[in-house]
């Protein structure tokens, strides 16, 4: 008996009738974020080769991330394949996924070094590659306080936050067992306002019932802030909405707490303070804590050293490259740079510049851009500058939760607004712009689980003896007093 489908039939015809790249342009797209993703789909409708670079196997939705390293959500409700999103692309056959880490770029010689020594040769190159953790020279404290820019930082949050309250439950000094209830996180922006919003949930809600010696809604969850006030690029009043609903669900705000040392016992905090006399003085803090999350820089991918090195190019204080209006680096018009390694300006006004965001629509906009310029330089055009479309600021604070910030189309007007109906925007825009329909349906069903229970069915980890390999352990000493700072 012999079946027919035409979908099927067809990509196997497609790789039976390969298509010869040998002779077409060959563009490499290092990272596979939103920025390169974006660029991957717009350039594979062209007569080009196309390779696209990334050390995972996988594409972040990294809004959501949050959500894993707290145990509302399933790593893969917001990761997909690669090769799975790009399927049509690959199966044109001009487009080629390779899983590796570029070493250095080459621009004399037109090439990207992989690990292992293998060279990929460009005539167009993007750089997606985005950014990582960023604790101002004190890369010490990554091993106490792990930031959240990957699956694998996720469960390693995951796996401390569900640990701490384990081993609470196996200290019977109660003064000991104040650290392992204490959780701080370092940074107020929209992840550290979500990640302490949603800690305070976990303990309030989550965990209440599940523990015979210890309650967990008398847990601590503190927020440091070294600016004056929580989710800064908000407006004021948001902001303040912000702390309030951060206080509502029980998590402690800390602005103008400026971090000074974190070690396995704690944080040193300094903050400025109003004496008996009136005057301010500069009080240092110490908070005994075994769990900390750090949210409160972000520092470009290495790779734009190496771009810097390699073209010339300059780099702003975040390591970012700057670019030209068109996102083309200067003496280089073949190179692009997108995303959160890009240190670029929006010009829907020419004559007044604005600085485009390190979001994720901003990141999808400039792929898009990046892919037609190269398009338009195939076609003899003149590039176009980039135009950032800001679609407004959302950040969830937890359950009925949240502040927005929205652009009304076409106009220059703005709407605030901010509590439940905030949270239920923020809901239907993150579910939107997930990639998949498994994963939109997936998220659905678990976050209406959660929003009628409280309850988190990701709170699994793997064995805690097999620690992340920078993890740091620290034994219990009976002899050290419970707020010893060592």
């Amino acid at each position: 008996m012999h079946w027919y489908n035409p979908l099927v039939t067809g990509v196997i015809s497609m790789k039976k009738h390969k298509l010869d790249t040998t002779k077409l342009p060959r563009v490499v797209i290092i990272g596979c974020g939103f920025g390169g993703l974006e660029a991957a789909k717009v350039l594979s409708h062209g007569p080009l080769d196309i390779t696209v670079i990334d050390r995972t196997n996988h594409h972040l939705f990294q809004p959501l991330l949050y959500q894993v390293a707290t145990a509302g959500l399933p790593a893969p409700a917001i990761a997909g394949p690669i090769r799975h999103i790009l399927r049509e692309e690959i199966a044109r056959g001009n487009t080629t996924v390779l899983m590796g880490e570029v070493m250095s770029i080459d621009s004399a010689s037109k090439c990207v070094v992989l690990d292992g020594g293998e060279h990929i040769h460009f005539d167009y190159l993007i750089l997606a590659a985005g950014a990582t953790h960023s604790y101002f020279g004190r890369d010490d404290w990554a091993k106490y306080a792990p930031g959240l820019k990957t699956l694998g930082d996720a469960f390693t949050i995951r796996r401390r936050v569900l640990t701490a309250f384990e081993n609470a439950e196996r200290e019977m000094d109660p003064v000991r067992r104040e650290p392992w209830l204490t959780f701080a996180v370092v940074g107020a922006g929209p992840t550290g306002v979500e990640m302490a919003g949603t800690l305070a949930e976990i303990a309030q809600q989550t965990l209440r019932a599940e523990f015979q010696r210890i309650d967990s809604r008398r847990a601590r969850v503190v927020l440091l802030e070294g600016a004056p006030r929580v989710l800064g690029t908000f407006p004021e009043d948001l902001s303040e909405r912000a702390k309030e609903q951060l206080e509502g669900l029980g998590a402690e705000v800390l602005p103008g707490a400026k971090v000074t040392n974190i070690n396995a016992f704690g944080i040193h905090y300094d903050m400025v303070e109003i004496g008996p006399d009136g005057t301010k003085q500069n009080i240092s803090h110490f908070l005994p804590t075994r769990t900390v999350v750090w949210a409160a820089g972000v520092a470009a991918s290495p790779l734009g050293k190496a771009l810097s090195k390699s073209t010339g190019c300059e780099l702003d204080r975040a390591g970012r490259v700057v670019v030209q209006p068109d996102l083309s680096i200067p003496s280089h018009k073949n190179i692009f740079v997108v995303g959160d390694l890009a240190s670029a300006k929006s010009y829907l006004d020419p004559e007044n510049p604005t600085v485009v965001p390190g979001v994720s629509p901003g990141a999808k906009q400039m792929g898009r851009k990046a892919a037609k310029n190269i398009l338009r330089q195939l076609e003899g055009k003149e590039t176009q500058a980039f135009r950032y479309f800001d679609y407004g600021a959302l950040a969830t604070i937890g359950k009925r939760a949240a502040v927005a910030l929205v652009d009304i189309p076409f106009t220059k007007k703005k709407i605030k607004f901010s509590g439940f109906p905030a949270w239920l925007f923020w809901l239907w825009v993150h579910i939107y712009f997930l990639i998949g329909f498994r994963n939109r349906t997936v998220v659905f069903m678990d976050w209406a689980w959660a929003y009628f229970t409280s309850q988190r069915h990701a709170r699994v980890f793997p064995d805690p003896h097999a620690l992340e390999p920078n993890a740091v352990v620290v034994h219990r000493d009976p002899s050290l007093p419970a707020n010893d700072s060592k």
